[in-house]
């Protein structure tokens, strides 16, 4: 199957950007690349990413003429690159260390949504499954989340060294996306990214595994792991931005869902509510009467 196969494209480009932190290794070949590398890194960075920007484009567009799996491959190297410089500058030992892991997060997340539907969903899957063009307002939240974190940095750069804040926003993170993708895993073909307004074939209630806990984990995932990324970055004014701004958001989000899935699944949708809540604080969803 053409997704299936997107999938595995999706996860090869990744790992083949995601090699640019092998780049620093070439100091074990002797001192004079050591020396190469510490004179010229910027240089090698920047050769590394056209080369094999280069070799994706002649084979998928010259080569085999797939012209949409070549869309799918310069994605994901292009997330596996930023997940390698996130690493390169986490170990880098400087201040930004942490901005390091933020970004580490952020790519991993956004290749992992396309990964994780092309293996459970793969009839869903799109380009959009990457979620980076999610919404205009979420490009908007990210900058700021840049932004403040630059600002900050130059003013006050103590301010971004508060190491235990950072560990805990880290393990928020971590229990985010295991969460997130735990609820992919477990709704499969009836998980989407989209809320459905037409109930499609062979769309099922799934209350088992980690729905059995709440019943919206991919958003409780989303939810925990925006505000980790914050409390990685000891971004004060986003912490609350992003806390106020998704809360909202989700709310809204699971309102107009329920409404739908209580046409779909009528009476065992309604006794699901009554045992399982929405796993996000202060949102009880839908509340309609069969």
């Amino acid at each position: 199957m053409a997704a299936i196969r997107k999938g595995r494209v999706s996860l090869q480009t990744f790992s083949v950007g995601a090699c640019i932190t092998l780049l620093p290794c070439i100091g074990v070949l002797g001192r004079n690349f050591q020396n190469i590398w510490d004179d010229f890194w910027i240089l090698l960075l920047l050769a590394y990413i056209v080369c094999y920007n280069g070799v994706l484009f002649v084979m998928y567009n010259v080569q085999w003429n797939q012209k949409d799996f070549y869309k799918v491959a310069v994605r994901a190297a292009f997330l596996g690159t930023v997940f390698g410089l996130g690493i390169l500058i986490s170990v880098s030992g400087t201040t930004w260390k942490y901005f390091g892991w933020y970004i580490v997060a952020l790519s991993f997340f956004h290749f992992s949504e396309y990964y994780t539907t092309a293996v459970t969903n793969p009839r869903s899957l799109t380009l959009d499954s990457f979620l980076l063009d999610h919404s205009r307002e979420y490009k908007l939240a990210a900058m700021a989340s840049w932004l403040e974190f630059t600002i900050e940095w130059y003013i006050a750069p103590g301010l971004k060294q508060f190491h235990m804040i950072s560990y805990v926003g880290l393990l928020i993170v971590l229990l985010g996306e295991i969460i997130r993708k735990a609820s992919m895993f477990t709704a499969k073909t009836n998980f989407n990214h989209y809320v459905q307004y037409i109930k499609q074939d062979g769309h099922t209630l799934v209350t088992s595994g980690i729905y059995s806990y709440c019943r919206h984990p991919s958003y409780v995932g989303w939810f925990y792991w925006s505000i980790g990324t914050q409390l990685i970055l000891f971004n004060p004014v986003c912490l609350v931005g992003y806390t106020i701004v998704s809360w909202k958001f989700f709310k809204e989000r699971i309102y107009e869902e329920e409404i739908y899935l209580l046409n779909f699944f009528g009476e065992h949708y309604l006794d699901y509510q009554k045992k399982v809540g929405t796993g996000l604080p202060f949102i009880s969803g839908y509340r309609g009467e069969m």
